[in-house]
């Protein structure tokens, strides 16, 4: 779900000391982030968030979605301060679309508030479902500390200007994150590209994918006959039009057809839009840095932080620009 700087960059990290109580009564009225009093995670008064899995829609405590989100969205071997900041990001996800809080809910599902659907927001993994994946010897310990990176953060959420922002992340920037506008059209001031050198550990920062022209045109419809124009020696099935400034491709024209390059690296899967390609032999071939988006938080770059001793809120406002962390009133 990067850009190559050249020179020295000099990042200079702000520690928040203190994180005020969150009253968003600018964005959802007084009294709304007052649910009352917090009982044990997963346990208790406390807030709920109503969670369609695919099937029926299931009412559960927020903390408690927020452990399987994320479970199921970071290695359980990441750093503490890693995990403490996806739990803060998965949070705020969840608030900005839960309908107790004014937000809009689960498109096209009445009642939900968020899918566990990745492509539909963020996924989220069943203990049962956990244990399968991880192994009943390595459970306990993951289980333990992804509930600890939670509690460690419980209420807390990310905010620019009074509201909870949409959190963006994903797992490998390759160099420097994304702006919003160069992958979805609108500037957010809160998605600026930022430097992020400390993904390399990361086992998708660099791939490769091949593919025929013919499987190119069926996953693209209306592209033309691609090994006409391979043919023909005057110009490439498939050539990048454009790029954004971190490096990305923005453009793409295939055959016939220009389109954005997020759709065209999301039709063919590959990892992310910073790639090269090469045709030759009715093959095209992908030279792929980075995996997803690259907008907001970097998964991997965040753990390279945390190893290197920030804790999670310098990673957090490393990656979105201008926030702050606060908590929730009656968290």
């Amino acid at each position: 779900m990067g850009r190559i700087f050249a020179g020295t960059v000099i990042l200079v990290f702000v520690a928040v000391v203190a994180l005020p109580a969150l009253v968003i009564g600018r964005a959802f009225g007084p009294g709304l982030l007052e649910p009352g009093q917090p009982g044990e995670i997963g346990n208790g008064p406390a807030i709920k968030v109503r969670v369609d899995p695919g099937g029926k829609v299931q009412s559960m405590a927020l903390e408690a979605y927020v452990k399987g989100v994320v479970a199921a969205e970071m290695p359980a071997n990441f750093e503490p301060e890693a995990l403490k900041a996806q739990a803060i990001v998965a949070r705020t996800l969840a608030v900005k679309k839960m309908r107790a809080f004014g937000g809009a809910g689960l498109e096209g599902d009445l009642g939900a508030d968020v899918s566990t659907d990745p492509a539909k927001g963020q996924a989220w993994r069943s203990t049962e479902e956990l244990k399968k994946s991880w192994g009943w010897l390595n459970y306990p310990t993951y289980w333990a500390k992804i509930s600890k990176a939670v509690s460690d953060t419980e209420g807390l959420v990310i905010v620019y200007d009074g509201l909870p922002i949409d959190a963006q992340f994903h797992s490998t920037s390759a160099g420097p994150t994304e702006n919003s506008e160069d992958v979805w059209s609108e500037k957010i001031p809160y998605l600026r590209s930022v430097p992020c050198d400390w993904d390399k550990e990361s086992p998708w920062y660099t791939s490769t994918a091949k593919l025929t022209l013919t499987e190119v045109e069926a996953k693209l419809p209306g592209t033309g006959a691609l090994s006409v124009y391979a043919s023909t020696g005057q110009r490439s099935a498939i050539e990048i039009v454009d790029r954004t400034p971190t490096g990305r491709a923005k453009t793409v024209r295939v055959g016939g057809k220009t389109m954005r390059a997020t759709d065209f690296r999301l039709a063919l899967g590959l990892r992310s839009s910073k790639f090269t390609v090469t045709v030759q032999n009715g093959e095209a071939v992908f030279q792929v840095r980075g995996y997803g988006h690259g907008v907001g938080l970097c998964q991997f770059g965040a753990n390279g932080l945390a190893n290197l001793g920030k804790k999670y809120q310098e990673i957090i406002q490393h990656y979105y620009t201008g926030v702050s962390i606060e908590k929730m009133s009656g968290s």
